[in-house]
C-alpha cells in the first residue's frame, strides 16, 4: 500500500474518533436520565406526648363562662330553699317561690368521683379544718402531712371560708358544698366530689340556708 493512501486511511480514522466518542456520550447521557430517581425519604417528626399545659387548655376550652349567680325560671315541685344540684350543667340551684331559683355556677366530681343522690346539710362549719381522707392521701402522697387537718382560715385550705356537710341516713356522706382556692375550676368538672364555690357566693349561700336542708344532686 502506499504511503499516501495509508496516511490517508489514518486521517479518516482519526477524524472519526471524535464523533464516535460524543455518540457514546449523547447514549450514555441519555441512559442515565432514563434511570428512575430513587424515592425521597420523608423525615420522621416524633410527636410530642400532651402535657399538663395542654390539659390546662382543654380544661379552659371547656369552663363555662360565669359572670356571676342570677335568679332564674326554674320549674321545681320542691319548697323554697331546697337546693338542687345539676352536674351536668355544674350549676347549683337554690329554690325560690313563684317558679324561680338563685342559680350558682360550681365545679363538681370529675370522671370517677361524680355522684348523685338525695342527702341534707348535716353540720355547717366557718373557717372549717380540712382532713384529706385515706383514698385522697394515696393518691397524693403530699396530702400526707395533713392527715390530722389543715387548720381553716389560711389561703391553702381547699375548703375556703365556709363549708356545708352533707348527711344522709347512713351520716356524713364525705361530700360537701364549700368554698375554694382554685377560684379558676368553677365551671368545670375538677373535684373529688364535692361541690366547689366561688368563696363571696358560699357565704352567701351558707347564711341562708340551714341544718336540715334538702340537697338533690343530679
Amino acid at each position: 500500500m502506499k504511503r499516501r493512501e495509508l496516511l490517508s486511511m489514518l486521517g479518516l480514522a482519526m477524524l472519526g474518533l471524535p464523533v464516535l466518542s460524543q455518540q457514546a456520550l449523547a447514549t450514555a447521557s441519555e441512559d442515565i436520565l432514563a434511570q428512575p430517581k430513587p424515592p425521597v425519604k420523608k423525615k420522621q417528626v416524633a410527636r410530642k406526648p400532651a402535657t399538663k399545659t395542654k390539659n390546662k387548655r382543654a380544661t379552659a376550652k371547656n369552663r363555662i363562662k360565669y359572670k356571676g349567680r342570677e335568679v332564674v325560671d326554674f320549674a321545681s315541685p320542691e319548697k323554697p330553699g331546697t337546693i338542687i344540684i345539676s352536674t351536668r350543667e355544674r350549676a347549683l340551684y337554690q329554690v325560690m317561690p313563684d317558679g324561680r331559683a338563685m342559680r350558682y355556677l360550681v365545679a363538681v366530681g370529675k370522671e370517677g368521683f361524680s355522684w348523685s343522690g338525695t342527702a341534707r346539710v348535716g353540720m355547717k362549719r366557718e373557717n372549717p379544718k380540712w382532713t384529706p381522707p385515706p383514698e385522697m392521701i394515696a393518691r397524693t402522697p403530699k396530702y400526707a402531712k395533713w392527715r390530722n387537718g389543715m387548720p381553716g382560715g389560711i389561703p391553702e385550705n381547699p375548703l375556703g371560708p365556709r363549708a356545708m356537710y352533707l348527711f344522709n341516713q347512713k351520716g356524713d356522706t364525705g361530700f360537701r358544698i364549700h368554698g375554694t382556692n382554685a377560684p379558676s375550676s368553677i365551671g368545670t368538672a375538677a373535684s373529688s366530689g364535692c361541690i366547689r364555690m366561688l368563696n363571696p357566693e358560699v357565704v352567701e349561700l351558707f347564711e341562708v340556708t340551714p341544718v336540715g336542708t334538702k340537697v338533690i344532686v343530679q
